[in-house]
């Protein structure tokens, strides 16, 4: 079953209220954060951008005072990454993603001992999304500060025809849990799966990503991608049903 990843990201940023487009490209601001992993460009798919065009695009981002950063799916739009090169753009990272469908999805533990599966929840209150967002942020090294503004996001993607799951900790907290967005082109983006170290090796990572995959098949999604960091984490999603896709590239201009 294909899944068009670069189709997906552009629908994806044209859902946001200041998102705009820039030559051959979609650009996803969000007036609420500088974060650079927040705002950022994708290509249309088939784009070929001039010069001129990537020009244009760097003083979209600087006259905003944010950091000039495209992620993208290569094959999409061969002519990109040439254009964004020679205006000085270097990689960042270079991502493999594997995808999953409902005939492959694997949900751990589901038979033949259902009360031993891990409990995943959907948050409810305004204390549980701030509680995701300060346990992503320290699963992820303090890549962001926990805040109310991102906890808003994580209900905003709950509330979009997304999904926020969760594995509660002992104290009330949260121990581990993701996020997946809303479908668009067939597919859907499952990200920011983290677990607490004093959490980890419990299979919270896994159950996490099988819960949202199944909802967003429920919700008419035929296929939910992601991204990994490293072989380990592969595993994890391997064993929940998800086999490799492609690759996508993350380039920035610190020019």
């Amino acid at each position: 079953m294909h899944t068009d990843v670069q189709s997906f990201a552009v629908a994806h940023l044209l859902r946001r209220h200041a998102a705009c487009r820039v030559g051959g490209f979609v650009v996803g601001f969000d007036p609420a954060t500088t974060s650079p992993y927040v705002n950022y460009a994708t290509p249309v798919p088939g784009a070929a951008p001039t010069d001129a065009d990537v020009a244009d695009l760097i003083a979209a981002f600087r006259t905003r005072g944010l950091l000039p950063r495209l992620e993208f799916a290569p094959d999409a739009a061969p002519a990109v990454e040439p254009a964004l090169r020679r205006a000085g753009f270097t990689t960042e990272a270079v991502h493999e993603y594997l995808v999953c469908t409902p005939a492959t999805l694997t949900v751990p533990g589901a038979a033949p001992e259902p009360e031993a599966r891990l409990r995943v929840e959907a948050p409810v209150t305004d204390e549980d999304y701030l509680a995701i967002d300060t346990a992503l942020s320290e699963a992820f090294g303090g890549e962001w500060a926990p805040s109310p503004q991102g906890a808003a996001r994580l209900r905003r993607t709950e509330e979009g025809g997304g999904a926020v799951r969760f594995v509660r900790a002992e104290d009330g907290s949260c121990a581990g849990g993701a996020l997946c967005s809303a479908p668009a082109e067939g597919t859907a983006e499952l990200a920011g799966v983290g677990t607490l170290p004093g959490h980890r090796g419990r299979g919270i990572a896994a159950a996490v990503t099988a819960a949202l995959a199944e909802t967003l098949f429920a919700r008419g999604a035929r296929t939910v991608w992601l991204e990994y960091s490293g072989a380990g984490s592969r595993r994890v999603y391997e064993r929940v049903g998800f086999r490799p896709g492609g690759t996508r590239v993350y380039l920035r201009h610190e020019g």
